[in-house]
């Protein structure tokens, strides 16, 4: 029976390439000389450290600029509140979200099932399975799914016939 599977997944190399062109970048900029800001990055968690809110905001658009010339998709990216770290500094800490989470995979099936597509959508895991006795109609999910917007990004892959 065709399927495919709806995941939302991130290249962690072009990630770990777009934060270190960010890092280069901000301690090049004239704007950020004797400045204490500074981009952490720990393959885990990101957190953007800065010297006031001007600061802060061209580190993000940097970093957001970097991804997205990379190909990497933002909304995977959520920027926390802005937080005071000691002294003057101030801290944004960033998390990279990987698969998923239940509540963004239910409005996705949800989504499926109003479209009235002849298939079968099933949560497994981090990820949503389709499957029809119809390649069109998985094309046709493929489609609408693509053209509606999600809060996480979403990416299709393992089609089978």
């Amino acid at each position: 029976m065709p399927s495919f599977d709806i995941v939302s997944e991130i290249d962690w190399q072009e990630v770990d390439n777009a934060i270190n062109q960010a890092i280069k970048e901000i301690e090049g900029r004239y704007d950020f000389k004797g400045s204490q800001s500074e981009v952490k990055w720990d393959k885990k968690e990101l957190s953007i450290l800065g010297d006031d809110d001007y600061k802060m905001g061209a580190m993000k658009d940097i970093l957001q600029s970097k991804l997205h010339r990379r190909g990497i998709d933002i909304k995977a990216f959520k920027f926390e509140k802005i937080e005071t770290a000691g002294g003057k500094m101030l801290r944004q800490k960033v998390t990279i979200q990987q698969g998923i989470d239940k509540e963004n995979a239910k409005d996705v099936l949800k989504f499926i099932k109003d479209s009235k597509a002849k298939v079968q959508a099933q949560i497994m895991d981090d990820k949503i399975r389709v499957t029809s006795k119809s390649i069109d109609e998985l094309q046709s999910v493929i489609a609408s799914v693509r053209a509606k917007t999600f809060e996480v990004p979403l990416q299709f892959n393992n089609m089978r016939s």
